[in-house]
């Protein structure tokens, strides 16, 4: 029995810090975008004949194709909204910055490779535990099914697609970027952590 996607709620209801509710609430209809897809492909799924599949083009083929496209950009948005949800916090003390140190140094040569990460890549830079060998890593992505990688759980979803920014800063991504992090909830990333006991097994 299929059990559909549930949007959640946008929380924020004002300016954040260097980003516009205008803006936050147009992308947020993207997600929600993402959400509704994600159910109807799988309904439609359900309902495709199996037994046409094919490798050069089949209905249940496009199908499964457009459905990682859909429900992973689906999970990366309510990682994104999740940790910009109007409650900025620090690093400080947290479980995820002493795991971010220990693998990359400092907190600022983090902060210079995920940035680094978010000029380069064309749809996402994501902080994702990587269970191969149990560290962080900043992962680039140029669409929402391209350049995810297997076995990695996304703690921070930096969304570097032109939509995610356009509206308050046009071509300026990095001052976008700025702004991402000034608004950042650390706390909400920390809680990913905790909640799949993360640091019990990093560098193990």
């Amino acid at each position: 029995m299929r059990k559909d996607y549930i949007a959640d709620k946008l929380t924020i209801d004002k300016d954040l810090d260097g980003l516009s509710l205008k803006m936050i609430t147009e992308h947020f209809k993207l997600y929600e975008g993402y959400v509704k897809k994600s159910n109807e492909i799988q309904q439609k799924l359900e309902e495709a004949d199996k037994s046409e599949a094919n490798g050069v083009y089949s209905y249940i083929g496009e199908l499964k194709r457009q459905e990682t496209f859909a429900v992973n950009g689906m999970k990366l948005h309510e990682v994104y909204f999740g940790e910009l949800n109007g409650s900025p916090s620090t690093s400080s003390g947290t479980i995820i910055e002493t795991m971010i140190i220990e693998d990359f140094g400092s907190m600022d040569a983090w902060k210079l490779d995920m940035v680094a990460t978010g000029l380069a890549a064309r749809g996402w830079a994501i902080l994702c535990y990587d269970f191969r060998d149990n560290k962080l890593h900043n992962y680039g992505a140029d669409g929402h099914n391209v350049g995810a990688v297997w076995g990695a759980i996304p703690l921070i979803a930096l969304d570097i697609y032109e939509h995610a920014y356009f509206m308050d800063y046009g071509v300026r991504r990095l001052d976008y970027i700025a702004s991402f992090f000034k608004n950042l909830d650390w706390n909400y990333v920390n809680a990913i952590a905790e909640k799949f006991e993360l640091q019990k097994q990093h560098s193990s």
